[in-house]
């Protein structure tokens, strides 16, 4: 995710506008860090965890790179263990970003620059040192050649400098941008000795030199990968790592087909999952591995933002332009009816773009929220003002006809007509369109949809294509409708332009998958990036939800708060597990 999840402002005490605040070890949203600069690690970790073994992973679909950061070809898994970052943030804290890479932070008094001092001992896995320069490097390479979200991530960077040898200074184009000064320390820094003999824009199966706590062993090219710990990994024994990266190896196993992937988990093929179907949860893992306890089912709770997933309608197309479509396309889902049938009534339905934290707009806006949206008025929807917003229900039936008869009534206002059961537009273009889907598990909701749909004369056709043809259709915009998500963090900041913004609405792989183009959004955002204190951002995260929301721009899904984790016997984890995160790096074998 720029890691799920991404981040926001921060609130330091300063001395003077001409001097630098004081070396720090670490930097907090809000306040002071949780963990002083003699901490020895992190408080849900086990210190004293095993090394050794291999923890197998799974995979849906296929790789033909290593690397992760162009928007081009499919990277394989686990790269993230490769690179080391400036900073690195604990999961137990709303967001404070500790030094990796860096030794210290210094924030200018006046907030437009800030410093990062580099470990001398930091090295890459060919032996060569870590540099300022390498860090110049790569934000230069990563916002000119990379995928489109780190330009939008860090559009208000203005120059990055190597100060000397092991310091390097970011310039900032505004001091508006509170959590500027966090996330540049997220970016990962890449070994200019080697990327400068190698083209960064094509896809590449060759084993990359990176500075992170494991490097690749073997591939098989979109089959297998397998990662081996580095021994003589530079920052193995500092606070931030103690605990972690326990496995000797990391191999991740590639799977076509979900089902096929569940069945080779209960045979042994691999030792731990993630589990998102609510059906396999709660059947699939029946068998006689389950009934000798070799599998472990466990859900852990979490207080993460779970954001939005929805049925997104990309509004490149023109029929998607309209929004009284848009709602009663919406109006057609019957939440109720799959949760009980199909979901075993585990989840809860999605309101708000910000679901699961503060920031999710509830009840008629404040008088903060509407002293924002106020000059905004003329060019919203009256119901952001005056109403608030709710997906609809139904009896769990399976065809909502009340809702359905209120979606007919939208059409026909709308100047919709129905003709031997085609639902027609204005100029009597039929309305048509197909749902693209990558997995077969939501053809069981989709094609119930459909059917509703149906009912409303809209040919809504549900196909489904492998996962490799389906990344590159999103990649170029090139869908009528599909499964979509906006994943939030605790802070939401500059991840909102790549999200929502209109210059993002036409940048191929961008998060734009609505292909929003709206100047209310676009000034909501900035506001949001811009917001000097957490109130503030609760309140403008709030205005924004509201809009999006009444805008009809997605058919929202579902969500549950809690991580639904199989494994196999042989692993185990920390008793303490932190809010904000499932540290997987953690675990162990047990001896």
């Amino acid at each position: 995710m720029l890691r799920t999840l991404l981040l926001a402002p921060l609130l330091l005490t300063m001395a003077t506008s001409t001097q630098a605040a004081s070396a720090s070890h670490a930097i907090a949203m809000h306040g002071k860090p949780k963990y002083d600069a003699n901490f020895s690690h992190f408080g849900y970790v086990n210190p004293d965890a095993p090394k050794g073994g291999m923890l197998r992973r799974h995979v849906i679909g296929t790789f033909d790179s290593f690397n992760p950061y162009i928007p081009k070809g499919n990277a394989a898994a686990g790269t993230v263990y490769l690179y080391d970052t400036l900073t690195t943030a604990s999961q137990d804290e709303p967001f404070t970003q500790y030094g990796l890479l860096a030794s210290s932070i210094e924030l200018a008094d006046d907030r437009s620059h800030v410093t990062y001092r580099l470990r001398p001992e930091a090295r890459f896995a060919d032996g060569k040192p870590v540099t300022a320069e390498d860090v110049v490097f790569s934000f230069e390479l990563l916002t000119e050649k990379g995928s489109p979200g780190y330009a939008y991530y860090y559009a208000d960077v203005k120059k990055v400098e190597a100060v000397d040898r092991l310091t390097v200074r970011f310039h900032f184009r505004s001091t508006d941008n509170k959590e500027l000064p966090l996330i540049v320390g997220q970016l990962p820094v890449l070994p200019k000795h080697y990327w400068l003999e190698r083209d960064f824009s094509k896809p590449t199966l060759e084993k990359p030199i990176g500075s992170g706590p494991y490097q690749v062993e073997s591939v098989q090219p979109g089959r297998r990968v397998v990662y081996q710990r580095r021994n003589d990994y530079w920052a193995k024994n500092l606070p931030v790592n103690r605990g972690q990266y326990n496995f000797d190896q990391l191999s991740f196993e590639y799977f076509l087909d979900e089902t096929v992937s569940l069945e080779a988990f209960k045979g042994g093929a691999y030792d731990w999952r993630l589990e998102n179907s609510a059906k396999d949860w709660a059947t699939g893992y029946t068998s006689p591995a389950l009934a000798k306890k070799e599998i472990i089912l466990e859900e852990i709770r979490h207080q993460l933002p779970v954001g939005m997933q929805a049925f997104v309608m990309n509004q490149r197309r023109p029929l998607f332009q309209n929004r009284a479509l848009r709602e009663a396309i919406g109006l057609a889902l019957d939440f109720e009816w799959s949760n009980q049938n199909l979901f075993q009534s585990q989840y809860v339905r999605t309101r708000s773009f910000f679901q699961n934290s503060e920031m999710a707009a509830t009840g008629l806006p404040s008088a903060a929220e509407l002293k924002i949206l106020e000059p905004f008025r003329k060019q919203l929807p009256e119901e952001v003002f005056s109403r608030e917003y709710q997906p609809p229900k139904t009896d769990g039936s399976g065809r909502p006809r009340e809702n359905l008869q209120r979606a007919q009534q939208l059409l026909r206002d709308a100047g919709y007509t129905l003709k031997q059961n085609q639902l027609l537009g204005a100029k009597g273009e039929p309305v048509k369109f197909e749902i693209l889907l990558n997995s077969p598990a939501f053809e069981r909701v989709a094609l119930p949809f459909s059917r509703n749909l149906k009912a409303l004369g809209i040919d809504a056709s549900v196909r489904r294509i492998d996962p490799n043809q389906y990344v590159e259709r999103v990649r170029k915009f090139d869908y009528d409708v599909i499964i979509g998500g906006f994943p939030q963090s605790l802070s939401p900041g500059n991840e909102q332009r790549d999200f929502w913004h209109s210059k993002a609405a036409d940048t191929p792989d961008s998060r734009n998958l609505i292909g929003l183009r709206d100047p209310v959004v676009d000034a909501l955002v900035e506001l949001i990036i811009s917001a000097p204190t957490r109130e503030d951002l609760i309140t403008r995260c709030r205005a924004l939800d509201r809009v999006l929301q009444w805008g009809h721009h997605v058919v929202p899904n579902w969500h549950i708060d809690r991580f639904r984790v199989a494994y196999r016997h042989t692993l185990a984890h920390p008793e303490v597990s932190p809010p904000y995160g499932l540290p997987l790096d953690a675990w162990w074998q047990k001896p």
